[in-house]
């Protein structure tokens, strides 16, 4: 080809050239770093010389947070000029907020950003949720929090003790201080634009709400050795569905009960079946109307449906976090819906408390 030598390569790439070797490298750490640097330019002229220092250190601190959790190609998400018009609201928050947590908050905002940020309406929530981290109070942010939680995160396990011990261990971590009381954090919340309120309705007290939420686990089931237990196990073996699907009701043991959560938890396209080796099988649309069918086999009797949820929630009160989470749910007055803002507010905030809580999903 003679001397000729052409480079081509994306955009925001970089090219090094050694005769006919080419390589490409995109955003690292250090470029990254220097952007950051490139765009905190823009606080100089805001701040006096003294504040100035203390503002620079808590940037910092921010993006010190921030890199630590930009993995998995993240990093290119510094040549986008609009998560860079964000990363400087970002600093201008860190820069005034002197909550270190909030230096954390903030990266796992940006964080959402760069993984939900194609969704016009998700990036005005996240927009916003930036402008007001050094805004909202310590106990607001925790009742934001502890209230999406709630709403949000569910065990995947159809085994009742394992839920519960899920959900403890979950509230544990989310709940670090103590709740917030009265209607002044819920005003402090609807200020900030990240809940609505209906002061005309109220929440469901928590026994209501799990019941419906976690209905298998309280759902009557099926009576031992009865009619509807034989064409129970028919329809297992018909379909080749192991047998353990279905098990002993933990509330009741006179009855026997489908593994799941709730109804809606057979349509996904995987089911864990208890057995020494967790073995996990896929469904076929057949199968999974089998198991369905299994389901509308269930006692129908609320006298005894209403002895198991009785029992559910004794069970869940001899567990401390979720105690103290029902009092603290069943004495808020109004009924409360969160924003796009409060939302990504209180998933980051999760997030920040347990690092392996599952991204948003709107």
């Amino acid at each position: 080809m003679g001397n000729k030598q052409v480079q081509e390569a994306g955009d925001n790439s970089q090219q090094l050239q050694a005769n006919n070797m080419i390589v490409n490298l995109g955003i690292d750490e250090k470029r990254a770093r220097e952007i950051c640097q490139e765009m905190i330019l823009q606080l100089k002229n805001k701040f006096t010389e003294e504040a100035l220092k203390v503002a620079e250190s808590r940037v910092s601190e921010f993006e010190d947070k921030l890199m630590a959790k930009m993995k998995d190609g993240a990093l290119e998400a510094f040549a986008d000029p609009s998560f860079l018009s964000l990363l400087v609201e970002a600093q201008k928050t860190a820069a005034s907020t002197e909550r270190p947590a909030d230096y954390d908050l903030l990266s796992e905002l940006l964080v959402h950003r760069f993984q939900k940020g194609t969704d016009r309406n998700t990036r005005a929530g996240i927009t916003r949720a930036v402008e007001i981290v050094d805004e909202i109070s310590d106990e607001a942010l925790l009742g934001l929090t502890v209230f999406h939680a709630v709403t949000c995160f569910y065990p995947v396990t159809g085994v009742i003790q394992e839920g519960l011990d899920v959900l403890n261990s979950l509230f544990g971590k989310l709940i670090y201080a103590t709740l917030p009381t009265g209607n002044d954090w819920l005003d402090h919340l609807d200020i900030l634009d990240t809940i609505r309120i209906g002061e005309f309705r109220r929440l469901k007290k928590m026994e209501e709400y799990y019941s419906e939420q976690f209905a298998g686990y309280m759902d009557v089931g099926i009576k031992k050795n009865s009619q509807e237990y034989y064409k129970a196990i028919e329809l297992l073996n018909s379909n080749n569905l192991p047998l353990n699907i279905l098990i002993e009701h933990e509330l009741n043991t006179d009855y026997i009960r489908l593994c799941v959560l709730n109804k809606n938890d057979i349509d996904p396209t995987k089911l864990t079946h208890l057995s020494s080796n967790n073995i996990v099988i896929s469904l076929t649309d057949i199968q999974k109307n089998a198991i369905r069918s299994i389901y509308d086999l269930y006692k129908q009797d609320p006298v005894i449906r209403q002895e198991n949820v009785n029992k559910f929630m004794e069970e869940w009160n001899k567990r401390a976090n979720l105690k103290i989470l029902r009092e603290w749910w069943d004495n808020i007055e109004v009924l409360i819906q969160l924003t796009s803002v409060g939302k990504v507010l209180a998933h980051a905030n999760a997030q920040r408390c347990d690092e392996s809580l599952p991204p948003l999903n709107y």
